[in-house]
């Protein structure tokens, strides 16, 4: 198959439903060959099969493709280097990491336990990191050696990290921690030839089953399907000169955010006192970008 991935190779992790599954598939008709990582577990995390990961590549196989199924779990520091060693052995190199897997526990902060916290962390943070540093390790190994790199790292953000919503501290910090992970990776990794990015989708998902509403006609601004040509785009060459960005992506809609930087600002060129802080502080917040999502606006009070 031809396409502006053909020859590349690729591991999408959580490949077996959802976006993820898209992902695969537009890679596979976009020329690569493909690695399909899938658990196949319930939206929580919670079970194991085999079954959509093997779909999948059945699909891309059948679209004409060359696919191979994984079922590691990508938190598990072994689990994710045996994923990536496959993605060698069975192409014979890799080219682009897709970080996608995670598993939702909603709850708000006072009723969340412990062991929701730490899972929805473990599988979306941990679980970003340990097939990244697999990969990382494999591209500065060849650049080292003097070979030509030309890598790619997508990962998966999300609104809720990076603007919040109620109900998902967990879900929502691993989120924005992924982001700033991009960050630092970008700037780690691009000596090695790695580009690193992060897309911050918005679709109709079983993770976000009854958020989002049933869409009214025929287009469907929230089609998992729609984030996929985005993804695939990254991966590709030529997006060589992109690295570190976040990016917001539904339907037909594209965002860049643009990322924690200094806004309003003041240097009194001395130590401040307690006592002048609310002026000072009220007014900057006056001059400053507002998160719409929050429920008080920015700088009233007394």
């Amino acid at each position: 198959m031809s396409g502006i991935l053909e020859g590349r190779v690729a591991v999408i992790t959580g490949a077996g439903n959802g976006i993820g599954r898209f992902h695969a598939l537009e890679y596979g008709r976009q020329g690569a060959r493909v690695v399909v990582n899938d658990r196949g577990g319930a939206r929580d995390g919670s079970g194991t099969s085999s079954t959509p990961a093997d779909e999948v590549v059945a699909e891309i196989i059948a679209l004409g493709g060359e696919a191979v199924a994984d079922h590691a779990d990508v938190s598990d520091m072994a689990g994710a280097e045996a994923m990536i060693r496959k993605a060698v052995d069975t192409f014979g190199t890799l080219d682009v990491l897709v970080n996608n897997a995670g598993i939702i526990r909603d709850r708000t902060i006072t009723n969340m336990s412990e062991d929701e916290w730490d899972d929805v962390i473990r599988v979306h943070l941990k679980g970003t990191f340990a097939p990244t540093r697999a990969a990382a390790r494999y591209w500065k190994d060849r650049a080292k050696a003097g070979e030509p790199v030309a890598a790619r790292i997508i990962n998966t953000s999300s609104s809720s990290g990076l603007l919040g919503n109620v109900g998902q501290s967990n879900y929502g910090a691993a989120k924005a921690g992924i982001a700033g992970f991009t960050v630092i990776a970008a700037m780690e990794l691009y000596r090695y030839g790695v580009t690193v990015n992060a897309v911050a989708p918005g679709a109709r998902t079983r993770m976000t089953e009854g958020l989002i509403d049933a869409p009214e006609g025929d287009f469907d601004p929230y089609d998992p399907a729609a984030i996929s040509p985005l993804v695939a785009w990254l991966g590709s060459l030529k997006s060589a000169d992109v690295t570190g960005q976040v990016f917001g992506s539904h339907g037909g809609f594209l965002s860049v955010y643009e990322g924690w930087r200094h806004g309003p600002s003041l240097d009194v060129g001395r130590l401040y006192r307690a006592e002048e802080l609310n002026d000072v502080v009220r007014d900057l917040l006056g001059r400053s970008a507002h998160n719409e999502r929050l429920p008080v606006a920015y700088g009233q009070g007394t």
